[in-house]
């Protein structure tokens, strides 16, 4: 075997060690949900409080996650992404050790900061370890798939561990996996190489632009408590965009920026991440309100909750495989508007869940679709985003897709369970103590909030089809063909 075919060989056996990191990262953001009433009981945590378990986490991730990835650019890749791995692992530690509310939420919150610093490292690590084309398009398919159903797997993985083993363990079994990928790393990780003097940090911009990215989450994920129209809300909000505006100037005017106003200057990439947003906002709410939907609807138990997300987790790796190929044929913009309509075909049929409900003609059927849509959308949206990126610009690419994402996410959480808990409320007012009436009224407030999210998927759609290249995606799906006979002759090869 050639030195070449080993260096092949090894950046793909990398892609399964980067892959798994993100896994972890992905996991963690759902994984304790299910463990949430365990977590309450022995740690007496107040019910106002125990939401940010998981609020601590998608706070501090969605808020640096621009940072991390502009880090990585700076320092080094494997270096962040290293670094990274061992603050996740060690707040993962702790948080399993914790025995008060303040020191859980703490830990999930240096675990956020741990994701949002690996999590954009290893995307730019599979960004320029593989060529643009049909290489980066089945590296990246791998990605979307992992990616895509980490959220299904958390849920099931979560039952199971805290079923079986107790609460801790939803914490601890990330530790001896981010342990041995921090092992293997300097293996099978080449360190990126940037000139010393471009070494130049903004710390005005990563300041402004945390900040302000930190307090709109923030302010998304504590409006329903807090009340959307409350001082706190409309404080913090206000707030943010002060924050970020004032990052926008600093941007305009440093020598140095942290985020290049001429990087989102490409209509595509722009049109990727506003897209990525709105396919956010619809497809992490979904997960929520099913799981709602599952057990206080239906009545299952958080163990069969999980089980019952198995085939929307295989649907979506196997799509998230078909989606990274249909890119190297058609383009990205064909198969990322296909995923967007999937989606909100999903979610219309969701918002016709019903009190006497099945698995079968209620749940299968919808997750199925909407899963198929989640793989034909996040591989090209992904791919979108990242087109045309120069390896300097690599963490800045992967930090802002993932940054659009969350953001997306939270404000798309938080809006839906508005309208559902305005529409369940308005109606149990009306029933009275009758218990039918109640479960009717929250069922009805799900569908509501489903059917908002399908409109979330259409505005993605509309994103696609307006601010997207077609050229963009032509020119790509070209790379793509004249790489694939030489990508196939490669591999038959090497293995």
């Amino acid at each position: 075997m050639t030195d070449a075919q080993v260096a092949q060989r090894r950046r793909w056996i990398a892609l399964v060690l980067l892959c798994s990191a993100q896994f972890l990262v992905v996991l963690d953001a759902s994984i304790v949900n299910v463990a949430l009433p365990s977590i309450g009981e022995d740690l007496d945590f107040s019910q106002e409080n125990l939401p940010w378990v998981v609020n601590a986490y998608v706070l501090t991730f969605g808020g640096f996650l621009l940072l991390g990835g502009r880090m990585a650019d700076l320092l080094g890749r494997r270096r962040v992404f290293m670094s990274g791995l061992l603050l996740f692992a060690a707040a993962s530690l702790a948080g399993g050790f914790a025995q008060t509310e303040a020191w859980l939420i703490a830990a999930r919150a240096v675990q956020g900061l741990g994701a949002a610093i690996l999590s954009p490292a290893a995307l730019s690590i599979v960004t320029t370890a593989f060529s643009d084309g049909a290489e980066r398009n089945k590296a990246l398919g791998a990605w979307g798939a992992v990616a895509g159903s980490g959220g299904a797997a958390g849920v099931l993985l979560g039952g199971i561990l805290t079923d079986w083993l107790g609460w801790q363990w939803v914490l601890y079994v990330n530790v001896p996996i981010a342990i041995i990928a921090c092992a293997l790393a300097p293996v099978l990780l080449v360190e990126s190489k940037r000139d010393s003097q471009s070494r130049v940090f903004d710390v005005a911009g990563a300041v402004t632009v945390t900040a302000g990215l930190s307090l709109l989450v923030f302010a998304l994920v504590d409006a329903n408590s807090a009340g959307w129209g409350s001082t706190q809300t409309v404080g913090l909000l206000a707030a943010a965009v002060a924050l970020l505006c004032a990052f926008v100037a600093i941007e305009l005017r440093t020598p140095a920026p942290l985020v290049p106003f001429s990087f989102l200057a490409n209509r595509t990439r722009a049109g990727a991440n506003v897209s990525a947003l709105f396919v956010g906002a619809s497809l992490f709410s979904m997960f929520f309100f099913i799981s709602l939907y599952m057990q206080q609807v239906l009545g299952y138990s958080a163990l069969k909750a999980g089980i019952s997300y198995l085939p929307l987790a295989l649907t979506i790796i196997l799509t998230a495989g078909i989606a990274s190929h249909l890119v190297t044929k058609v383009g990205f913009k064909p198969v990322l508007a296909f995923g967007t309509v999937l989606i909100g075909a999903g979610l219309i049929w969701f918002s016709r869940v019903s009190v006497d409900g099945s698995y079968l003609s209620d749940i299968l059927g919808p997750s199925l679709l909407a899963a198929a849509g989640l793989g034909f959308s996040f591989v090209p949206v992904t791919i979108a985003a990242l087109s045309g990126t120069s390896q300097e610009d690599a963490g800045l690419g992967s930090g802002l897709i993932n940054t659009t994402q969350q953001v997306g996410g939270a404000l798309g959480l938080a809006i839906l369970a508005a309208v559902a808990t305005a529409r369940t409320s308005d109606l149990a007012e009306a029933a009275g103590r009758n218990p039918a009436e109640q479960l009717n009224a929250l069922n009805e407030g799900f569908q509501l909030a489903f059917l908002t999210g399908a409109g979330f998927a259409a505005l993605g759609l509309i994103a696609t089809l307006v601010l997207i290249r077609s050229s963009d995606s032509r020119t790509h799906q070209e790379i793509g063909t004249i790489q694939k006979s030489e990508a196939a002759a490669g591999a038959s090869e090497i293995w």
